[in-house]
């Protein structure tokens, strides 16, 4: 049985707690092990230790759960780290969307690149590192498994700056292939894929379907639906927040252009290009891409804590079922109870070749109790990796920033980035940003 110790730093999250602990629970073979929750929120951190128990209680399984707000107490003798915070929450990603918006710049999610991006980045990167340093004095031989954003720039920055073992985990892979299995009417044995790129710009370099060209069927397809597809654009509901509302025409226009298929939702892909997010295709909604707001999102973790605490009260029936998370098969996959394909961001060692070494990049890889070896991907086109290379080059220059308080190299990321249209804009923004999220800003 599995007597890990198993730890959640952002344990409080309405969204990742129910699903991560839920998952975790559920693998047979982890039985025995000790789950800890932590976050510096008392009240959030209450209400999925509470909902969890009763989880751990209904299903009858063998783990302890344990909660402190203590880091430290959290980390000791851990075995596995699984990392899902937002350093000043929403409060903070306000002003990464808002004051961006007031020069002009669109953001459809604004938590990878983009002005909102960086700010995100400066702000997560010394508590990450911190974490990682505190890792390495107290649970040295631990695996960090990071859904953190922005992806690549966290966990950069733990594998450049500390000895920890990361892994950095996305689920938009899974959104593209549930829509390629309802395009072909297929189930997932019946599709075969390579994957590479980096976090929210992955591509799909190959793809078979029932043995036969999947890129050829899907060719065929747009032929014949594009033009309905771009019909049902107005239809779509531009009131509700959505995060899952995507009918793909992004990453149809995109696939016609390179020949690969862009394996995350169009929100996230919009934000590598200056073209999509414009007054010329209305802020996207040309593409069927909505910007995502702080309303929508306080909307949604209100929605989210209402049905954690009707749960608890018993007004709402407890549903007890796997996730398509893949942080609690990783676990069992490494702690030796088997083995697995996962898309996982990790160190470039050569699986995509064209772009720098140790850099992070989003591949598959196989996962086994002897540790994670990345798939190659010998087949990205040319004028992908140059896309590739300037955000790569992006999120070095970034890193090092949050890392020295180095305002200069975070205004040279920021004036190399597609979304901003000027250096002058740049850096009026960054100083805007800069005073606004000061609080959460030691390093400068």
């Amino acid at each position: 049985m599995g007597n890990l110790k198993i730890v959640l730093i952002g344990g409080g999250s309405y969204t990742w707690g129910p699903k991560i602990v839920t998952d975790i629970v559920l693998e047979k073979s982890l039985e025995g092990s000790e789950i800890i929750l932590h976050d510096i929120n008392e009240e959030a951190l209450d209400l999925i230790y509470s909902l969890e128990k009763k989880v751990i209680e209904k299903t009858k399984k063998d783990f302890s759960l344990k909660k402190t707000t203590d880091l430290a107490e959290a980390l000791k003798g851990a075995d596995f780290v699984i990392l899902t915070i937002s350093t000043g929450g929403l409060d903070m990603m306000r002003h990464d969307l808002e004051i961006p918006l007031k020069y002009g710049i669109y953001q459809s999610v604004g938590d990878t690149v983009g002005p909102g991006g960086l700010s995100r980045a400066l702000r997560n990167i010394p508590v990450v590192l911190n974490i990682g340093r505190q890792m390495e004095k107290l649970c040295p031989n631990a695996w960090m498994i990071n859904y953190t954003n922005p992806m690549s720039t966290l966990c950069r920055t733990l594998t450049k700056y500390t000895r920890i073992k990361t892994i950095g985990l996305c689920h938009e892979l899974f959104d593209v292939v549930h829509t390629l299995k309802r395009i072909f009417n297929v189930e997932d044995s019946e599709i075969y894929l390579q994957v590479g790129g980096i976090n929210h710009f992955t591509w799909i370099t190959q793809l078979r379907v029932k043995g036969k060209d999947g890129f050829l069927f899907l060719h065929q397809y747009l032929e014949e639906k594009e033009p309905e597809l771009k019909k049902e654009v107005e239809k779509l509901d531009w009131e509700k927040f959505d995060p899952y509302q995507d009918n793909n025409l992004l990453k149809f226009e995109l696939f016609k252009i390179f020949g690969c298929l862009p394996a995350a939702g169009d929100r996230h892909v919009a934000e590598f290009f200056p073209y999509f997010l414009t007054d010329e295709t209305r802020a996207g909604r040309e593409y069927g891409i909505k910007l995502t707001t702080i309303e929508d999102r306080l909307a949604s973790r209100k929605e989210k804590e209402e049905l954690i605490k009707n749960t608890l009260k018993g007004k709402t029936p407890l549903r007890i079922e796997p996730s398509f998370e893949k942080a609690a098969k990783i676990i069992v996959d490494l702690a030796g109870y088997g083995e697995g394909i996962h898309i996982m961001n990790l160190p470039n060692k050569g699986q995509i070749s064209d772009l720098p070494q140790d850099v992070i990049v989003e591949t598959l890889g196989v996962v086994n109790g002897s540790g994670v070896y990345p798939i190659c991907v010998d087949n990205l086109p040319r004028s992908i990796i140059g896309i590739l290379y300037r955000h790569i080059i992006n999120q070095e220059l970034i890193v090092e920033a949050g890392v020295k308080g180095d305002k200069n190299l975070a205004l040279q990321a920021l004036v190399n980035d597609p979304l901003v249209p000027s250096w002058e804009k740049a850096k009026k923004i960054l100083d805007e940003l800069l005073e606004a999220t000061s609080d959460y800003l030691p390093q400068f």
